[in-house]
């Protein structure tokens, strides 16, 4: 796939003007975007400059979450760390604590690492171009183009999912994801508008914004409103009237269930956990302790992977498991509980925690699961 209309209109010595569809979409984009512009906690008032802390956490909250969910952790983490230096000098442990719930938690460990770069090496100033942010901890390509566009107006044009949708179809895309990133890139590039002529830098980040509003709102996976979109006009998917099978994505491999045991200990009203390896899924979080998380793991060779404790002389299985569906693989696991006496001593590695301030723990989603099965907290 190329910019095959555009290319022949070159050839052919036609000038776009306002009136070449193509040529106009850059400036009906942001016509529309001007009049129907979503507000988000991290956006600021149109006029207003954004405030690239506000960007940077907003993206990497962002990252294959939703708005609906991340709108209250940036609230929460923005009253907190109103600034990166704030968040910089922070501990790991409490950023992980405020992050729990949200999900991949790596993006967590990343964001701390990436403040703690910020303050340490740039004087609490982001970096204003792609290069520069690239550098940075957990800021990859897209990342970075999104920051440079929407809090430095530099001109390039990031690509999520929405803008990933708006322009397959808008050019019928018929390359399948992942495959189809580079075209893509390359044709919304082409989407980049400005404010006034020979101006090359303005409003990039506007553009930008504008696509991801249209995807969210207009272009939607399912049942897309054509006929309020400002670039129905030469629409090539509208025209063949297949939008919703764009983009076209590659078939998925179905990771292989993984089964595992979880163990849920209580001394009174303290609850036993230990914190996960720093590297690797979940890294840092609290668990309650567990197996091995195996395909086609018997229950017999979970239980075995206990913990060992003066007191336990037997483990209750609770009826029915725990299901929790990671990126790369389906998991469920038997839950296990025994109450153990008031001195009893958690093993190395281990603790108590009571379980009133439980809400405090960096628990992931599905431990919180777990304890609720356990001891329906």
């Amino acid at each position: 796939m190329t910019l095959t209309n555009a290319t022949v209109r070159r050839k052919k010595g036609h000038s776009p003007d306002i009136a070449d569809p193509l040529a106009a979409r850059p400036a009906l984009l942001l016509a529309w975007y001007d009049r129907h512009r979503r507000v988000l906690p991290w956006r600021p008032p149109a006029g207003q400059r954004p405030d690239p802390y506000a960007v940077w956490l907003s993206e990497i909250m962002l990252q294959q979450t939703g708005v609906k969910t991340v709108g209250p952790y940036f609230e929460k983490f923005l009253a907190r760390w109103p600034d990166v230096a704030a968040l910089g000098r922070a501990s790991l442990d409490d950023v992980l604590r405020m992050w729990a719930g949200l999900g991949y938690y790596s993006r967590a460990r990343n964001l701390h690492a990436c403040a703690v770069s910020v303050l340490r090496d740039h004087g609490g100033v982001f970096p204003d171009t792609e290069e520069g942010l690239r550098s940075l901890p957990g800021i990859g390509p897209y990342t970075s183009a999104a920051i440079a566009a929407i809090a430095f107006d530099r001109r390039t044009m990031p690509v999520d999912g929405n803008i990933e949708r708006v322009v397959s179809r808008l050019f019928t895309v018929e390359e399948p994801l992942p495959q189809a990133k580079p075209v893509i890139q390359q044709l919304a590039a082409t989407l980049l508008g400005t404010s006034r002529a020979g101006d090359e830098k303005s409003r990039a980040g506007d553009s930008a914004q504008a696509l991801m509003d249209l995807g969210a709102t207009i272009c939607t996976p399912k049942k897309p409103a054509c006929s309020l979109c400002p670039l129905n006009e030469g629409c090539s998917a509208r025209q063949r009237g297949d939008q919703e099978s764009f983009p076209r994505k590659a078939a998925k491999k179905a990771g292989e269930l993984r089964r595992g045991a979880a163990f849920v200990v209580t001394r009174g009203d303290e609850l036993l956990v230990r914190s996960r390896p720093e590297k690797g899924l979940l890294g840092g979080m609290t668990e309650v302790p567990g197996s091995d998380w195996r395909a086609a793991q018997e229950d017999k060779a979970a239980l075995e992977q206990a913990p060992q404790l003066g007191g336990v002389t037997r483990w209750h299985r609770k009826v029915g498991v725990v299901t929790h569906v990671f990126t790369h693989f389906p998991l469920e696991l038997v839950v296990y509980t025994a109450h153990v006496p008031a001195r009893a001593r958690a093993p190395k590695g281990m603790r108590w925690v009571p379980i009133a301030t439980l809400e405090d723990e960096a628990l992931p989603n599905v431990m919180r699961k777990v304890i609720a099965h356990g001891i329906g907290v």
